[in-house]
């Protein structure tokens, strides 16, 4: 028998700390103490959100957090700061509670530019998709003519018979006419002929000849 795999649904946990940086920053030299703040968080976190291999590479802060601890330079630390902790199997993103204002306006101008690139995202792929379906519209009606321009063809296609077939007779008309005159004129100049030589014969032989 088959064992069945059971699959473990990951589940996220959501904690605020307010972790501590004094003590820890106090007897590193100067130009170290904002990347020993760093590591602090990093090693709080392992510890209280139980990250059982001590991997500090598990705990990934926020590009925000990293900027509010580097706000006042590498020579002078925070004391403290507030976080909020969220861990997703065995990742940790921490993310800051209370940022300064100059971060916070930081903030709202990306979140608003980025807003803005997906709605013209949005619309631009809103225009592809009708200039698709206006393009695979004329192709439909290219290829599947409707019944009212079936119609209207027959309708054209008849009259333009009819028109022929008139045109035909009258040009036949005009042929026959044209050959009854030839054959009045021949006809004339045959009988004057015959005349004339009737008559020549009628005098000869009255003649004796």
């Amino acid at each position: 028998m088959a064992e069945k795999k059971v699959e473990k649904k990951k589940e996220s946990i959501e904690r605020e700390y307010v972790i501590p940086l004094r003590e820890k920053c106090r007897n590193v030299a100067r130009y170290k103490k904002t990347p020993k703040a760093v590591k602090t968080v990093k090693e709080f976190l392992v510890r209280h959100m139980k990250i059982r291999d001590g991997d500090l590479n598990k705990i990934k802060i926020d590009t925000y957090l990293n900027e509010q601890l580097w706000i006042r330079g590498i020579k002078k630390s925070l004391y403290k700061v507030k976080v909020k902790a969220v861990k997703e199997g065995d990742i940790v993103r921490v993310y800051a509670m209370d940022l300064p204002e100059r971060i916070k306006f930081k903030k709202l101008r990306e979140e608003k530019g980025e807003i803005k690139a997906k709605a013209d995202a949005e619309k631009q792929k809103s225009l592809m998709d009708k200039a698709k379906e206006s393009i695979k519209g004329k192709k439909e009606d290219d290829e599947e003519p409707t019944k009212e321009s079936t119609e209207e063809k027959t309708v054209e296609e008849k009259n333009e018979e009819k028109e022929k077939e008139e045109t035909s007779k009258l040009a036949q008309e005009k042929i026959d006419k044209e050959s009854a005159k030839k054959m009045k004129h021949t006809t004339k100049v045959e009988t004057s002929k015959q005349v004339k030589n009737l008559a020549k014969t009628q005098n000869k032989t009255s003649r004796g000849h």
